[in-house]
């Protein structure tokens, strides 16, 4: 840090920020369909949060604190044979980062183990171009909202340039598509080798009332990486279909059906489906609504598949959806 920094600043604090683009969208689902907040992470509200934490660092006031660069790194898929929706939900969440002045970086994701597309070479594309930036913009505090221990050398290359390097990170239990919990954790050798690690989630759940933090969130029922498309769904009776029920389930063409939906939990629910001992679905799989205004009794059409692993863990068939379209 600079020497202005030790002599609490009179002068601005340029505030550079760099986000793992994939971090992020998991810290933004989890507390959108599974914590108890249901909303999104507000970037302005993020941003604001971090300019108050630097305001502490550098003993100076908030207002002098600014940020003047904003990156975000993701992988991308390419656009053919994408669903419109959810390259509407990309343009829906990238106009944000435009309002928010901050500066998209992409790259294709590439086809990984068992055909998997993965993203390659995110974390050492977003390293370089902090690295770079800190060297030629003279950042006094780079905040990474980052949990990767593959970000350790960065931030010992940016302590040799002066930088201060605040950390922002969430730790989190989640069910992913296929019904398993997973962890986030933020590795233990890159909180140790930050300057000022922020751990988010012990704050939002702490239950403080400062003005910052209850600010962390979208107020309204904004969804900026909204679920599908809104759009008209043809009634059953002009598509010429029977309501399907646990009584009545229909199997459509290309081996979707008809049924309802049994419950939803956090993040996840349950299809009644008598044939498959009922058929779990995941929030991604919903594909023309928001999963938070799903309720038991919904009509819905959907595609499923056997999950294998857990047909053989359970010693009997075992369904998951992969797309649910909201009927009524």
């Amino acid at each position: 840090m600079n020497n202005n920094m030790n002599n609490k600043l009179t002068d601005l604090v340029r505030i550079g920020i760099f986000y793992d683009g994939y971090y992020f969208y998991k810290v933004s689902n989890y507390y959108k369909y599974e914590h108890p907040k249901r909303s999104r992470i507000s970037i302005s509200g993020l941003h604001n949060f971090i300019r108050n934490e630097a305001a502490k660092i550098s003993g100076t006031d908030f207002k002098q604190c600014q940020i003047v660069d904003a990156h975000y790194f993701r992988g991308r898929s390419s656009a053919k044979g994408e669903m419109e929706k959810k390259i509407q939900s990309e343009r829906i969440f990238e106009d944000i980062l435009m309002r928010e002045n901050i500066v998209t970086h992409y790259l294709p994701l590439r086809v990984g183990p068992d055909n998997v597309l993965q993203e390659k070479g995110i974390d050492v594309w977003l390293a370089l171009e902090a690295y770079e930036m800190c060297i030629y913009k003279k950042f006094d505090i780079i905040a990474l909202v980052v949990c990767d221990g593959d970000y350790v050398p960065l931030v010992r290359k940016l302590n040799t340039l002066g930088a201060h390097v605040m950390l922002i990170s969430w730790e989190f239990d989640y069910y992913n598509e296929n019904g398993r919990i997973e962890s986030t954790r933020t590795s233990r050798q890159l909180l140790e080798e930050v300057y000022y690690p922020v751990l988010m989630g012990k704050i939002i759940d702490s239950g403080s009332q400062d003005e910052f933090t209850n600010n962390l969130f979208v107020l309204e029922r904004e969804n900026y990486f909204p679920a599908g498309n809104e759009v008209n769904v043809k009634s059953l009776a002009e598509a010429g279909l029977q309501p399907g029920n646990s009584e009545n389930l229909e199997n459509l063409e290309n081996d979707s059906f008809i049924s309802t939906i049994l419950n939803v939990k956090e993040g996840y629910g349950f299809i009644e489906d008598r044939t498959v001992n009922n058929v779990f679905f995941h929030y991604s799989t919903v594909e023309n609504a928001d999963f938070n205004d799903l309720k038991p009794g919904m009509q819905v059409r959907y595609y499923r598949e056997e999950d294998e692993e857990q047909s053989k863990a359970m010693a009997a068939p075992r369904f998951r959806a992969t797309k649910v379209i909201v009927l009524g």
